[in-house]
This record gives C-alpha cells, structure tokens and sequence, in this order.
C-alpha cells in the first residue's frame, strides 16, 4: 500500500510517501480500501511527539472513511490512517450520500462535540452555552448539538467577523470576539447580562482562565485542548469552592475503551441524514500533500473538515 511516513519527529515537513505492506486485520478488524483518512489537528502534535509519542518511522492519522472487501462504505478509527489501506475497529456503516468530509467530522469532532455537552458539561435544558472557537472542527458541531439538546441560549466565539457570521448561520443566539480581554463582559453582555452556565474550551491560556470568570454559579467550564499553545492557566481550587463552579476535561482518545462512547455516532448520522445538523466538510488533498494539508490547518488557512485521497 502507499502510505505517509513521518521519517522523524517535526513539522509537516518530516512526511515522505513510502511503499508498505499491506495491513493485516486483527480478530474484530476490518481491512478497508481508503476512500479518504480525517485530518486533525492532533496529527501536527503527534508528528512533534508533543502527543501520544510514537517512535518513529511511524504513518500518522487516526480515522478512516473506506470500502470493505464486500463493498460497504464504513467509518472508523484507525491505527495508520494516511494510506491507501487501513484496519478499522468497529467500523460504522456510512450513507452513500454523505460526503466523505462530511461524514469523517461526525467522527472525531462529532463524537467530542456530543460527550462535551452530554457526558462531561452535562448540560440540562435550558441552560446557555458558550462554545470556544466556535467555527472551528468541534465548535461548529457543539453549536448546532447544544440547540438539538435544549440549550436555552448558545453563544459562539471566534476571532473574525467571517467566523462570528458562520456561527450565527449555524443557528448560535449570538457570536463575539473570544479574545481573553474583556471575554466576560462581552458574554454576559450576549447573554442579556447573565453570566453562563456552561462553557466549552479548546483555547486555554488566558482565554481559559478568561472563561472561568465567565461562569455563573453552578457553572462548569469544560477544557478540550489548548490551540493557542499558552502554558495551562492555573487553577486556584479555594476560588471554584467560593464561587461553586467546576472545570472539567474531556479527551475522546481517553474514553474510546469505555462502553458506549462510540453509540452517539449512529445519532449523529441520522441528525445529518433528516438535515437537522450540518458538519463542515472542508478542503480535499491527495494523499502525497498530506504536508500541504498540515501546514495550511496549522496556519488557520482552511474551515471544515480536511481529508486526503489516496
């Protein structure tokens, strides 16, 4: 099979098209024909070794669209995902008329999105939502989830104007600037002079630390990722115990081996099937560019859901 090997730890740079054996389906494995493999932003930190360090040479990329010996069209996470071939585990069954960009942001961004409101904000009906960098892979889902699950009022941030109109298309109440400075009065100015109930955040840094003054009573803060590359904001325990607020993480990586964190997906295509949730497909790269691919998602140069074709 061809393949994308990362020779070394680095940037994109460090990405060379190589020949390998095709894999070989473990007991529960399915053998797919690529149709497209997902690429995130986790992909760069791993090929840094800042992020589930592999030694190297090793083939980065963790989700897969593709055809089975049979000719299913399944979905699923897998262990070397730039390729012409890939071994899925427990592979989901796609539409034939849902795009393969599509279909690929329901995976990893989807099933984030859904277990951030529902199992780590727990969010109840009723209660407003702020969702960090809103346009981004997971915000844009989180914003459309939040309305499907009750939310009384779903507020976006993003950093330009382009972003914020997205956000308010994608059906948020109200869309602001997520700059750390002033973050609290703009949401609490959103949110008709309340502040809120729950906030979703990949930024960390000062926007973390931002959010948590953003937060009313009862509040939880739930932390996904730090894009901005700022050390964690430290938090003071004494403070949430005084204001009766709680910060929470959720990583899917962490939770992919416990029962049922996979069954949301079933959900979230039949969402995007009645038109009721729309995930973002983005830019398509041929497998020999995943480099390009890299560089242009680090540089913010993209929107949607990028995939490579072998």
């Amino acid at each position: 099979m061809r393949a994308m090997q990362a020779t070394r730890h680095g940037g994109p740079e460090v990405l060379a098209e190589a020949e390998m054996p095709d894999p070989v389906p473990g007991p529960g494995q399915t053998l797919v024909d690529v149709e497209a493999a997902g690429v995130n932003f986790a992909d760069l930190k791993r090929l840094e070794g800042s992020y589930n360090p592999s030694p190297t040479p090793f083939v980065p990329g963790s989700e897969v669209i593709g055809r089975t010996e049979d000719g299913r069209r399944v979905m699923g996470f897998a262990g070397q995902a730039y390729a012409s071939k890939a071994v899925l585990d427990h592979p989901v069954e796609v539409p034939e008329s849902l795009g393969a960009g599509a279909a690929l942001a329901l995976l990893v961004q989807g099933l984030s999105a859904w277990h951030l409101l529902r199992t780590a904000a727990r969010l109840a009906p009723g209660e407003t939502v702020v969702v960090n960098a809103a346009a981004g892979g997971v915000g844009h889902l989180a914003v459309q989830l939040a309305r499907e699950f009750g939310a009384g009022r779903v507020i976006g941030t993003a950093s330009t104007a382009g972003k914020r109109a997205l956000v308010m298309e994608l059906g948020a109440d109200a869309a602001v600037d997520g700059e750390a400075d002033g973050y609290a009065e703009r949401v609490a100015e959103a949110n008709e002079g309340r502040p809120a109930d729950v906030v979703l955040d990949a930024v960390g840094g000062a926007v973390f630390e931002a959010a948590l003054g953003a937060l009313a009573p009862f509040g939880r803060l739930v932390t996904y990722g730090s894009s901005s590359g700022q050390p964690p904001a430290p938090v003071d325990p004494g403070l949430l115990a005084q204001r009766n607020i709680a910060v929470a993480g959720y990583w899917l990586g962490g939770s992919l081996h416990l029962p049922g964190t996979m069954d949301p997906l079933r959900d979230l295509l039949e969402l995007t099937a009645a038109g009721r949730l729309r995930p973002m497909a983005g830019g398509d790269y041929p497998l020999a560019e995943a480099g390009r691919a890299l560089e242009d998602l680090a540089a913010r140069r993209t929107t949607g859901k990028l995939v490579l074709r072998p």
